[in-house]
């Protein structure tokens, strides 16, 4: 899909992984099949027409929905401007981005000086500007069946997973072993929901391979 279907956007400070702390325009694409039970943006899974709403009602919603608006990279880049946004960084989530062609918003948008980041679950080929920089969470054995697919692992900048239990790890492991997997990615671990034994693996772990802890510090300061 070349149109976007936007459910949020908004300027906030990003609270997970290697961009943690610095301020940036969020965009929330529509659609995910992947299904995570432990997803918190459960409102982005559905790309239903009968949710399609107008612009201005999207960018004022004060609670989670499935509405969303439709938007070419040109529109995206005039709503940075009407909003005021002062942050040059841009995440672009979901949702499953990676369903887009985001070739013509992220080549607009580092064209005109913006850094450019997506979060992907690794399961769709990602279609981006070679400089955007990659967040593959990976999602392993869903509910939707989607495989971890060869060339976000090549691409990932960075691999940012969901821990609960060793099974986790376990999985990590299997997909660093791939040999297309980027040797360059920095490795997170980001404990499941915050909770005490999922954060106690992440943080033995890390301690031990050398990897990075990523904690949802947006979650602790209460932001968005």
């Amino acid at each position: 899909m070349s149109v976007l279907k936007v459910n949020e956007m908004f300027e906030t400070i990003q609270g997970e992984g290697f961009y943690t702390g610095l301020p940036a325009i969020f965009i929330r694409l529509q659609g995910c099949p992947v299904g995570c039970p432990w997803c918190d943006t459960k409102h982005t899974w559905t790309l239903d027409p009968a949710f399609q709403t107008d612009t201005q009602q999207v960018l004022a919603k004060t609670s989670d929905s499935e509405q969303y608006f439709s938007a070419d990279e040109h529109k995206l880049l005039s709503l940075f401007e009407q909003q005021q946004y002062h942050a040059r960084h841009v995440v672009i989530t979901g949702g499953e981005p990676a369903m887009y062609d985001l070739i013509p918003l992220t080549s607009l948008l580092i064209d005109k000086g913006y850094c450019v980041q997506i979060e992907t679950s690794g399961t769709f080929e990602i279609q981006a500007h070679p400089d955007t920089w990659v967040t593959l969470s990976p999602k392993v054995d869903m509910k939707g069946g989607y495989d971890v697919l060869d060339q976000p692992l090549k691409l990932a900048n960075e691999i940012k997973h969901p821990v609960a239990m060793q099974k986790h790890i376990d999985e990590l492991d299997t997909l660093l072993a791939r040999p297309v997997t980027n040797p360059e990615a920095m490795v997170y671990l980001q404990p499941i929901s915050q909770q005490r034994r999922a954060t106690e693996l992440a943080v033995n772990t890390c301690i031990n391979r050398n990897w990075r802890l990523s904690l949802q510090t947006h979650k602790f300061i209460g932001i968005d």
